[in-house]
This record gives structure tokens, sequence and C-alpha cells, in this order.
């Protein structure tokens, strides 16, 4: 269930049991989203989100701070936005050739909820592609330099983790991995790999990845300072 709010777009709905009263969060893709009790109206979340319109802006902005799109920058490893002011009605995203280009509707402001809500769902179809590309033949090699067998891989968009590894061998990869400088998307792959010898991060899996990331405690640090949202 959603609902459709003209500033915030689609507002992702989920009723409980549990729920006690109406709750409004970001998801990982940058949207709204919205957890109420089974039998609560949907008059009333829209009534909360018109009255609390101010802090909701507030919030997505505090949490997005770092996340903020802008002319020029650079997505993944081949893809520059480019924003071009314009008089049409709408806002129109698309890409050309290496670009993604912005064309802003008359009098839209670029760092709006609207306008970057709408070019973070663009850029996570961008990434994506990238993503299936190049991750999928770089974790196929590092696994068959290092004899690692896994099961599949998959891509995620987790805004807590880079990627995880499942009891049957599934490594999950986060498509913003190319934001990343090669070396720590190379870190997090053999992380990943490693886990399909050692389900933990006892001084065993240190260990095994020591063995292919003399580096690795750097790239640990140097990790740290990336967000794994987009």
């Amino acid at each position: 269930m959603s609902i459709i709010d003209e500033e915030f777009g689609e507002i992702a709905v989920r009723r409980s049991k549990m729920a006690r009263s109406i709750k409004i969060s970001i998801a990982p893709n940058g949207k709204l989203r919205a957890s109420m009790p089974l039998y609560a109206p949907e008059l009333s979340l829209k009534r909360l989100v018109r009255l609390n319109r101010a802090e909701l802006r507030q919030m997505f902005n505090e949490q997005n701070s770092d996340k903020i799109y802008r002319n020029n920058q650079q997505i993944g490893k081949s893809h520059t936005l480019i924003f071009k002011q314009t008089s049409n009605p709408d806002t129109k995203i698309s890409t050309e050739q290496q670009y993604i280009v912005i064309e802003l509707a008359e009098g839209e402001d670029s760092e709006s909820f609207k306008t970057q809500t709408e070019i973070r769902m663009f850029v996570g179809k961008v990434l994506r592609k990238q993503a299936k590309a190049y991750l999928s033949r770089r974790l196929e090699y590092l696994a068959r330099e290092h004899n690692f067998e896994y099961d599949r891989v998959r891509f995620s968009h987790a805004s807590t983790r880079w990627g995880s590894c499942s009891s049957n061998g599934t490594i999950s990869l986060n498509i913003g991995l190319m934001n990343l400088p090669h070396e720590l998307i190379d870190y997090v792959i053999i992380h990943e790999l490693c886990h399909t010898r050692q389900m933990n991060h006892s001084d065993k899996f240190w260990s095994e990845v020591e063995k292919y990331d003399s580096d690795y405690k750097k790239h640990v640090s140097q990790i740290k300072k990336y967000n794994p949202g987009i």
C-alpha cells in the first residue's frame, strides 16, 4: 500500500498489529515510508504529513546531508550528473552517453526533496546496471583467482552495509560500491568471499582476509569514510 503526496511523491505504507501510532521515516531509497495501525484511516496519515511537512523536510536533509546530488558529480565509474534549467512544466531525467542529464522544471530547486528523490531513484538504476556489469565479473575473477566458491550473487541497495554472505553461499553486494575506489571494492568482495569459509568475524576470519588483502586494515579504516547509501 502507498499514498501519493504532491511534494514527497510515493510514500510506502506498512500496516502492523503492533503499531500503536503512525510513524514516518526515510527508507534506504530516499523516499518516505510510514508504519501505522491496521485500522487507522489513510486520511490520518495524509493529515500527519501535511501538518509536519517542515519537520519531514528537515529529517530528510539531516539524513541525506552528505548525499545531495550536485552538478558535475561523478556517479559510479561511468556517468556524470549535468543539471539544466528549462522552461518545461516537469523535471525530466535521462542518460546521454556518459551523462545523467537533469532537465529541471521551471522554478524547480535542484536540492528540493522532490527533485533529489527523483534523481536518487534514477541514479539507483544507473548504479545497478554498472554493478551488474562490473561487480559480477570482478567477483567471479577474484573467486577464481583465490579458489573460492559461492552459489550466486545478488545486488542490493542496503543503507548500512556494503555486502553480505548467506550460509548457502549467496553473496550480496551493494550497488553503492560503484562509488568507491577500486581497491575498496576489491576489499569488500574479498571480505564476503572469506565469509564462505568463516561465517563470523573471528581471528580466523581476519587471517583469511589477510591472505588475499595484506592492506585490509588500511581498507577497513578507509571505507568508514564512505556511506553505503546512495
